[in-house]
């Protein structure tokens, strides 16, 4: 295969070609799976902290789409500057490294597809189901403290529980293949990250508006929302749970590690 050698280039020119080539395939694999490799490893304690600490920055996705939404008219483009709003507990997480359950529906997938065993199925379960536990916990205290205080202004409230009703209202199947979009986002948002470098800010932005504009279902920053608007009574908790949590869960799930995990495998096992 051709090079940047058999151009004539000299060695300063050659190396320049290369920093300016964006990554191979291969390359943002194996960097991806270095990382998910290091956090399955990680001891219970920390999984569960940083889980937790993720569940509360992402109230402030609810916070930021209520906030930019009570100060514009309503008028048909609100949503579209609203749901930059979104982006605030995303950034935060991410630039912040604290354990986000979707981030890993490909970060701890790559390891065990590169080398299947019982005992890597079981460290990505242990991990799944401790980071996504915490991230729903920490969901329900910001909730809690969002509808329980008086730190949040009236028509802020009133947003915050029509983002949940909206959330909870749209029907299983609809949720769920919402949720497939949302985990897929959030899994490419993942794997474009090592090639962007400073550009990454923006990138986080773009795919969680994105997320936010469609109305697609992130089981974790929805989770703020719906489990507020059960607090403020509109709804009920099995609304939450079996109207949102679950099919949102699975959703998520299987946009994040069928269609992107899998796949962006798949096309570099014969490049190892």
């Amino acid at each position: 295969m051709p090079d940047a050698s058999d151009s004539g280039l000299d060695r300063d020119q050659q190396d320049e070609v290369k920093e300016r080539s964006n990554p191979p395939a291969l390359i943002l694999h194996e960097a991806i799976r270095v990382e998910g490799q290091q956090e399955l490893e990680r001891p219970a304690s920390s999984l569960l902290w940083s889980g937790l600490a993720a569940g509360l920055s992402m109230g402030f996705s609810m916070v930021g789409e209520a906030l930019i939404t009570t100060h514009l008219p309503d008028e048909p483009w609100r949503p579209l500057i609203a749901s930059f709003g979104y982006c605030f507990g995303f950034l935060i997480v991410i630039l912040g490294r604290q354990q986000l359950f979707t981030e890993n529906t490909l970060t701890v997938i790559l390891p065990l597809l590169h080398r299947w065993s019982t005992r890597s199925l079981l460290q990505v379960l242990r991990l799944w189901v401790l980071v996504f536990a915490a991230n729903i916990a920490g969901t329900l205290l910001f909730a809690a403290f969002a509808a329980g205080t008086e730190a949040f202004s009236e028509p802020m409230r009133a947003a915050f529980v029509e983002l949940g009703k909206t959330a909870a209202r749209s029907g299983f199947m609809t949720t769920l293949l919402h949720g497939v979009l949302a985990g897929w986002l959030i899994a490419l948002l993942v794997w474009i990250t090592p090639a962007v470098g400073q550009a990454r800010f923006f990138v986080i932005v773009a795919l969680t508006w994105l997320i936010a504009l469609g109305k697609f279902a992130h089981v974790v920053a929805g989770s703020a929302e719906v489990s507020l608007a059960v607090m403020a009574g509109p709804i009920g908790w099995g609304d939450y749970a079996f109207g949102f949590l679950l099919p949102s869960l699975i959703g998520n799930v299987l946009g994040g590690v069928g269609l992107v995990a899998l796949i962006n495998h798949a096309q570099v096992r014969q490049d190892r």
